[in-house]
């Protein structure tokens, strides 16, 4: 294997050998046999309990592998011939509809924010729906944005400047509004870890508004909230629009943080193992193709169509090439915390990441202390699905993890959780809700 390919996070050259022999009929570890519209499995055993899945995703650059397996025929490739990939308007409609199923009008599953089917499983949030994670979507490449008014601050990992001109503002009697896309969810800790990292209490000196992905920048435009944290294409288009800027990407807060995850409701699952394997792997090479720097143009692309974003290219090309102008006059090309969809592990869901994200919600009030997060993690986690998967697809050994748990992680601010110890990350930490 090339250092090329190793950069690029796979073995392009092994991945093309095992379809080629499979367009030919010939099985490489029990891979799907056949080019585009294939529908037949090798062995008996892996024959496809179903062909039919309906998935759920949210206008965000984050969905792009599910836009390119429908786009692309790779749902179809192997063997889900009848795969519905639709737009939800916000997080919250995505739980509901995967609480409701595609058997009552819902959906089987969906892009969604990694902590989502653990508070749905544990029935945190929602009706108690069990759900599993099948793969991880993404690492990074979410960002916090600031209102124009702030343009004259020092605004970025560090949150000084801004503290004191939100204390001021609160001073004046105005309500200070920092917006999340779902409480509990991603967004909403990675713009908690920074405001709190920085002594804003997000509980205490602002008020947190859910807001969904779409309807960011209007808001921020009428002066509805004065900091956010989302996906792209909706942080550049704040700064294309004059509107605001990013104060950083969440990459900068925690390099290759986990961020959204393919997750589908237990029972689709534990009755069709085999399609939901079918689903992985065409995700997996969807992911491939958009980690792929010859691609990002036609990725960008099919993200802006009305049925998936519905946003201008311009808005998506240049953070999908990892080029991030901060509205600020700082400008970074190839940037080391961009989106990545395959490179660095992206696909493979860490069990690890899973305890970083309860133990946030513990610490945020969402989930009790004394939760079995154990458990919990056992029961909601397939990465076998994944590894299966992926020996399927003859992934490269060096692209499929050794183990469940990437260690220890550390943090812009220093701080340290030992997945081996996530009290002593709790007990580290200023600002919570706990007690």
């Amino acid at each position: 294997m090339s250092t090329d390919d190793r950069e690029q996070g796979f073995s392009r050259r092994k991945l093309l050998k095992g379809m080629a022999l499979a367009a030919g009929g010939v099985t490489l570890s029990g891979a799907l046999p056949g080019g585009l519209g294939s529908a037949a499995w090798a062995a008996a055993g892996d024959k496809l309990e179903t062909r039919s899945a309906k998935l759920g995703f949210i206008a965000l650059t984050d969905a792009a592998p599910l836009f390119v397996a429908d786009e692309k025929g790779f749902f179809k490739k192997h063997g889900m011939t009848d795969v519905q990939v639709l737009k939800q308007s916000s997080w919250g409609t995505t739980r509901d509809n995967l609480v409701l199923g595609s058997r009552r009008g819902g959906i089987d599953g969906a892009h969604i924010l990694t902590p989502m089917p653990y508070l749905m499983s544990a029935g945190a949030m929602s009706e108690k729906t069990p759900m599993r994670i099948l793969a991880r979507l993404n690492l990074a490449g979410q960002c916090i944005s600031v209102g124009r008014e702030y343009s004259d601050l020092n605004v970025g990992v560090d949150t000084t400047e801004f503290a004191k001109a939100l204390a001021e503002k609160r001073a004046g009697g105005d309500e200070v509004r920092a917006a999340m896309t779902f409480p509990g969810g991603t967004h909403d800790l990675w713009i908690r870890y920074w405001m709190a990292a920085g002594g804003i209490n997000p509980d205490r000196d602002i008020a947190t508004i859910t807001v969904p992905p779409a309807q960011m920048v209007a808001n921020m435009r009428v002066g509805s909230m004065d900091t956010f944290c989302v996906c792209e294409p909706w942080n550049h288009q704040l700064v294309n629009q004059g509107i605001g800027y990013t104060a950083n990407t969440t990459g900068e807060l925690w390099h290759n943080h986990p961020e959204k995850a393919f997750g589908m409701r237990a029972d689709y699952v534990d009755a069709n193992p085999n399609a939901a394997r079918a689903l992985v792997m065409a995700i997996m090479e969807a992911q491939m193709f958009c980690e792929q720097a010859e691609n990002k143009e036609e990725v960008a692309r099919i993200c802006s169509r009305r049925r998936w974003i519905h946003a201008p290219y311009a808005d998506i090309i240049d953070r999908m090439q990892g080029n991030f102008d901060y509205g600020t006059g700082r400008v970074v090309n190839d940037h080391p915390d961009q989106m990545r969809y395959w490179k660095d592990h992206a696909s493979y869901p860490f069990q690890s990441h899973d305890l970083w994200f309860l133990t946030e919600n513990q610490r945020w009030g969402n989930l009790s202390l004394d939760l079995d997060t154990k458990s919990l993690i056992a029961q909601v986690n397939r990465e076998d699905i994944w590894r299966d998967a992926a020996a399927k697809l003859g992934v490269d050994s060096a692209d499929i993890p050794e183990s469940t748990s990437r260690g220890p992680e550390t943090f812009f601010d220093g701080k340290v959780f030992d997945p081996e110890n996530p009290k002593a990350y709790l007990d580290s930490l200023a600002i919570t809700r706990m007690g």
